[in-house]
């Protein structure tokens, strides 16, 4: 069972669900519906909390995001699901890339002890700022570059 602190809850869950649904309207191309955006990243701050804390293992806490991305954006932001879908898996592999780099570099530059580190929440949210701003700076460097080229679709 994952246990969730009030630390991981604000300095993680919070900002990563709004950085989640941000980063599907981006990689949809989907102009940002400030109403949706809004209720649908605080839902998906609860559900990834939700999912953090059931008693399964942690690849099947990426499956349960994943769908979790999806329904939000099809329902909430009514963007098409084949884009909701390929939104979701790009963002979910960006995630997964930007935390390597994050976790290599800790590891490997820093040296400093990884399973000390993720046994702390306060360190794991910490060290975990890093690879939630590049992924940030990244989703918004796309929705930014498609915003200027006008490319995004309203719904």
């Amino acid at each position: 069972m994952f246990e969730l602190s009030l630390v991981e809850f604000f300095g993680r869950a919070i900002p990563e669900g709004f950085l989640f649904i941000f980063a599907s309207y981006a990689f949809s191309k989907t102009a940002i519906n400030k109403r949706d955006y809004l209720i649908s990243s605080i839902l998906m701050s609860f559900i990834g909390i939700t999912i953090r804390k059931l008693p399964i293992h942690y690849g099947v806490h990426t499956i349960l995001s994943i769908i979790s991305i999806i329904l939000l954006s099809v329902n909430i932001n009514k963007i098409d699901v084949i884009k909701s879908i390929q939104a979701a898996i790009i963002l979910i592999i960006l995630q997964f890339i930007c935390e390597g780099i994050n976790v290599f570099i800790i590891q490997y530059i820093f040296k400093a002890d990884i399973s000390h580190i993720f046994n702390d929440s306060m360190l794991k949210t910490l060290y975990g700022i890093p690879s939630l701003v590049v992924f940030g700076v990244i989703a918004g460097f796309c929705y930014f570059v498609l915003l200027k080229k006008k490319e995004l679709n309203y719904v």
